[in-house]
């Protein structure tokens, strides 16, 4: 594997830069083709936070769906929820501010702040200084992953790596950080794609005595 590597590095050193940076972007077309053709999918994550400020590191698992146009569906087993019904965003999480949910249109940055794929790909070279950032065996899956520089200050992070699976192109794995430093270290453990899902599957209840926070007003 030594022997492999150091072959690796000398090839690297002798491609010029725009042959690495197309690397680098076809990697990044694929991963948004990909998205582009799924009309569905479920995937399993596990998800670890680490906060440099409290030095603090907490390890949960979910459950996300996602169906065109509009529905989303992120399920925590801590109980956090964050659910798109096709026009509004519920967000609600228990863990951190029990009796309280988040009620706010579906659009722009809105979406783009829960769903992932979204963030990543939606316009990424667009939106992204898009660099490669080698190779890695996730779950068993050969992967390539690039790393995504924000060329205009944004909420949600200020740097990301995400690993493309060699084979359907799908996220594997991804590692974000935000202006505070916080890091998010997201694993995709098991990925369906295009299930049949009901749109059931999508719908909130308010849980009782739940303090609502309406933002719908002024949407657009």
């Amino acid at each position: 594997m030594r022997k492999l590597a150091y072959l690796v590095v000398l090839t690297f050193a002798a491609v010029p830069l725009a042959a690495r940076a197309q690397d680098a972007d076809a990697v990044i077309d694929r991963a948004v083709a990909a998205y582009a053709r799924l009309n569905s999918m479920r995937a399993e994550f596990r998800q670890t936070l680490t906060n440099p400020l409290t030095g603090s590191t907490q390890t949960t698992s979910g459950v996300i769906l996602r169906k065109k146009p509009n529905l989303l569906s992120i399920n925590f087993e801590t109980g956090d929820r964050v659910a798109a019904d096709g026009s509004t965003l519920w967000v609600y999480l228990p863990s951190s501010t029990p009796g309280q949910v988040m009620k706010m249109p579906y659009t722009g940055a809105n979406a783009s702040s829960v769903d992932p794929a979204d963030q990543f790909l939606n316009s990424p070279r667009t939106q992204f200084t898009v660099t490669s950032a080698g190779t890695a065996t996730v779950g068993g899956r050969p992967t390539h992953a690039v790393t995504l520089i924000p060329k205009r200050a944004r909420t949600e992070f200020k740097s990301a790596k995400v690993w493309i699976d060699d084979s359907d192109s799908s996220i594997r794995q991804f590692d974000v950080e935000n202006a505070s430093g916080l890091k998010r270290h997201v694993v995709i453990t098991s990925f369906t794609a295009n299930p049949n899902l009901s749109t059931s599957s999508f719908h909130f209840a308010v849980p009782k005595g739940a303090k609502i926070v309406d933002q719908m007003a002024g949407a657009y």
